[in-house]
């Protein structure tokens, strides 16, 4: 291989490492920022079943619970959860143990 096809493929490398490293920048700096777990209105579970899941899956208190609950039922949605991604993940897994519908938006 001649000097020049050599820079070629060191100019390639070094470029694709750039690139790797920014996206892992990114990544690391998405997951930092924050993050909201969505709860969605749904005609299957009771309020009850609603307020007890998202107790369980926060801590909340019954009366906060109640409330995100109220406004999933009145607006459709409600943010259940804000702040970081891997916290979100947890939550929403716990909701999801008796399908309620969630998202997480960052």
């Amino acid at each position: 291989m001649n000097n020049s096809a050599q820079h070629i493929t060191f100019s390639m490398i070094h470029a694709d490492v750039d690139e790797q490293t920014k996206t892992e920048e990114q990544v690391e700096e998405s997951i930092d920022t924050p993050w909201r777990l969505f709860l969605f209105d749904d005609d299957i579970h009771t309020f009850d079943e609603v307020i007890e899941q998202i107790i369980k899956a926060t801590g909340y208190s019954y009366n906060k619970a109640q409330e995100l609950t109220f406004q999933v039922h009145n607006n459709g949605k409600t943010v259940v959860y804000e702040g970081e991604f891997f916290e979100c993940m947890r939550i929403e897994s716990v909701l999801k143990e008796i399908q309620l519908v969630t998202e997480i938006r960052g």
